[in-house]
């Protein structure tokens, strides 16, 4: 891979209850482990962060995709959903991932092919490829 970026941030405190910032100050948080996990819930987790991520990821390689063949996007948006449980067929925990694309200006057939397309240029995509479940939904297109 030829490296275009670098992004840089460092944890510190107890882990999932404690801090997260970028080198740059732009990204400044404080964790807290959600209340469906035993923790109070008064900060951001990782989930939240890689959700963001990936949303964001995900809908800059649809536009990408959609500019070069020259397809509306209009009002088009990704929503994310990161899981996070115990592993069933081995010890500790993983991430699965559903990604919930609206298309509205686009007929079914055209959005599923941009998604498909965005899905293999996409770095969140391709760094999760074979590693975690990730569910592409097609949640608005044109009748």
């Amino acid at each position: 891979m030829k490296t275009l970026y670098t992004a840089e941030a460092l944890a510190s405190g107890e882990g999932r209850d404690g801090n997260a910032r970028t080198n740059d100050g732009k990204l400044d948080v404080a964790l807290a482990s959600p209340v469906e996990l035993g923790g109070n819930g008064e900060g951001t987790n990782p989930e939240q962060l890689f959700a963001a991520g990936y949303a964001a990821c995900f809908h800059s390689a649809l536009r990408l995709v959609g500019r070069k063949e020259r397809v509306d996007l209009s009002d088009s948006a990704v929503a994310a959903k990161v899981h996070f449980g115990a592993l069933t067929d081995s010890e500790g925990y993983g991430l699965a991932a559903e990604l919930e694309i609206a298309l509205p200006a686009l007929d079914r057939g055209t959005a599923e092919q941009l998604m498909a397309k965005a899905h293999q240029i996409c770095p969140y995509s391709n760094a999760t490829r074979g590693n975690m479940a990730v569910d592409l939904k097609l949640v608005e297109f044109a009748a």
